[in-house]
């Protein structure tokens, strides 16, 4: 699911990742902190693998409930790509597309569990 980054101009100070709660903790300098899921994020992946290379061409994401972040790797200075428990890598999220996520997040939250429903597929099992 694309999910379209805004230009901000808001940088994280602190990064935590939480892994008995399964969050990833990011606090920016306008003052905003953000608790995003693992599982949201996994879902909301902005790699081509989930998204395609175009419109009409996104790959819903199902059975990611006990997905983990093994590891947060840096993209220079404007992201993070995580290492996800099954495998997946791929992903580059931007400090804006994190902040999207944050601040949008129980509307895309909802609109991922109707998706779901709507496909007969559940977080837990693909």
């Amino acid at each position: 699911m694309r999910v379209e980054s805004p230009a901000i101009s808001a940088t994280p100070t602190e990064i935590k990742l939480h892994q008995v709660s399964k969050l990833l903790e990011i606090s920016f300098d306008d003052g905003n902190t953000f608790k995003l899921p693992y599982e949201y994020l996994r879902v909301y992946t902005p790699s081509a693998e989930a998204v395609g290379h175009g419109p009409g061409q996104e790959v819903l994401q199902a059975g990611k409930a006990y997905v983990s972040i093994t590891e947060l790797k840096p993209v220079g200075n404007y992201a993070v790509a995580p290492v996800f428990s099954d495998g997946h890598n791929s992903g580059i999220y931007t400090w804006a597309l994190l902040y999207k996520l944050g601040s949008d997040q129980q509307h895309l939250w909802q609109n991922y569990l109707d998706r779901l429903k709507a496909a007969g597929l559940t977080r837990g099992n693909a």
